[in-house]
């Protein structure tokens, strides 16, 4: 993959992952949440572990492998995705995808407590305030949008919800740095954890009835916008976008792959007004440029950055 082809894909990747809040909001309108995860995850499963078989791979047979990727299936899978499912049935997409732009800044607390060369700076306080400064701004936003205290309580779980699948992120994430340490390539990690996850998601949405719990949709009651939403969930936006985000990192590096948060939110936002009529009122654009501006200043380091163009510059004026 050359240079310019990579940062097509990572442009592609921006719109594949900041669509995905759009089509989880169409899905849930007509499917259960676990049930709706459950498709998402199998079809993104199948996809992987053909590609990992494929190129002569095989998921891992010991006891402590299987425990690796059962944790990261249910903490860095089954959670955030349950989570934020659950959650879009309660407040917007655009919403959504602006509030799980926190998962970087809980990345942040807790590789400080892991990793000795990742530890909070000045600079990474002030990031982190004003990124969560950002998210009590569209809390706030659930009092003012709802005509009853119940439906602002239910608009505000939803919120928490998409913070919490941002905090499991944040651990898995962590797991995978710590505790893994290169035990298993990329892709077998996400093939086996995302076969975990499917067959988690399907026991809970089927066996739902039996605990009280709402029945599986039949696919054939579906909209065709609905089926065709989770059909571009499973196919594009999880097992695709595994794909191009590991052939990003090996073409780009983590850290440029990584700059990607900055470009869903805003995805998201535009997406919900575009199709859904999501209203972006000026809350929601202020909280959204405190989280995304609070995560740049946590990553990006303005300092080398500004000496690199002057470097730059200088060298141009030597070849002048």
């Amino acid at each position: 993959m050359t240079t310019k082809q990579a940062w097509i894909s990572f442009w592609i990747l921006a719109l594949i992952w900041g669509s995905s809040y759009l089509f989880i909001r169409i899905g849930v309108e007509q499917l259960p949440p676990f049930q709706l995860v459950f498709i998402r995850t199998a079809i993104a499963a199948v996809g992987l572990n053909l590609v990992v078989y494929g190129r002569g791979k095989r998921l891992p047979t010991d006891w402590h492998g299987w425990g690796d990727l059962l944790f990261l299936g249910i903490v860095n899978t089954v959670f955030p995705f349950a989570l934020i499912t659950w959650g879009e049935t309660r407040i917007e997409s655009g919403l959504a995808s602006v509030l799980q732009g926190t998962a970087a800044l809980f990345s942040l607390v807790i590789a400080h407590f892991l990793f000795a060369d990742e530890r909070i700076t000045w600079r990474k306080v002030i990031g982190l305030l004003i990124g969560f400064l950002g998210v009590v701004v569209l809390a706030s936003r659930s009092s003012g949008q709802t005509n009853t205290e119940t439906h602002a309580t239910l608009h505000l779980f939803g919120q928490l919800a998409i913070v919490a699948s941002s905090l499991c992120y944040a651990i898995g994430g962590a797991y995978s740095r710590k505790a893994m340490q290169n035990r298993l390539e990329p892709i077998v990690v996400a093939a086996g954890s995302m076969t975990v996850a499917a067959l988690t998601t399907g026991l809970i949405a089927y066996g739902a009835p039996s605990f009280g719990g709402a029945a599986p949709v039949s696919l054939s009651q579906l909209t065709p916008n609905v089926l065709g939403a989770i059909l571009a969930l499973g196919l594009v936006n999880t097992f695709g976008a595994y794909l191009i985000f590991y052939s990003l990192v090996a073409a780009l590096g983590a850290a440029r792959t990584s700059m990607v948060t900055y470009i869903i939110p805003v995805v998201g936002l535009v997406l919900g007004a575009l199709f859904l009529g999501e209203r972006v009122d000026f809350r929601l654009g202020i909280g959204a440029l405190l989280i995304v501006g609070g995560i740049a200043i946590v990553n990006l380091n303005l300092t080398a950055f500004f000496k690199g163009l002057t470097a730059r510059a200088a060298a141009k004026e030597q070849i002048v």
